[in-house]
């Protein structure tokens, strides 16, 4: 398949699990509804950027579905463990978990940068969901403690 048609092919899929997304949240109840909306919403005009990108600018080359297909799979493999994780865990101790990991299974050699910005994304996803959502994430076994 020529980039184009990958680009094409993935701003489409995005625009519909946006769609699906937003469908889904605007059955919710309330304030609850807001905040999957605006991201399926914003999920799906993204989309729509990137297939109408790939239209007007995108490559006719042929052009490789995956450049690492190891690295994809090790890639599935960590983000199923993760999923699992989730409610055993709780999500922070899982991301923190998942956002060491990764990089370091897919290749990245700098444990100090790994180690920050797995810091800095817990912080922003802490201060974004209890701070100003007010929408507490699963805590797993760790909150009977």
């Amino acid at each position: 398949m020529t980039a184009r048609g990958q680009d094409a092919t993935l701003g489409l899929l995005f625009v519909a699990l946006g769609l699906a997304a937003a469908w889904q949240a605007a059955g919710y109840r309330g304030a609850s509804g807001t905040y999957p909306l605006v991201l399926g919403l914003s999920l799906a005009a993204l989309g729509l950027l990137l297939a109408l990108k790939s239209f007007w600018r995108g490559a006719k080359v042929p052009r490789p579905l995956v450049d690492h297909p190891g690295r994809v799979a090790v890639a599935v493999a960590i983000g199923a463990g993760y999923l699992a994780l989730v409610p055993v865990l709780g999500f922070y101790a899982a991301s923190a978990l998942v956002a060491v990991l990764l990089p370091v299974a897919l290749g990245f050699r700098r444990p100090v940068y790994t180690l920050l910005a797995a810091a800095g994304f817990m912080v922003v996803v802490w201060l974004v969901f209890t701070g100003l959502l007010a929408k507490p994430l699963p805590t797993g076994f760790w909150s009977g403690w």
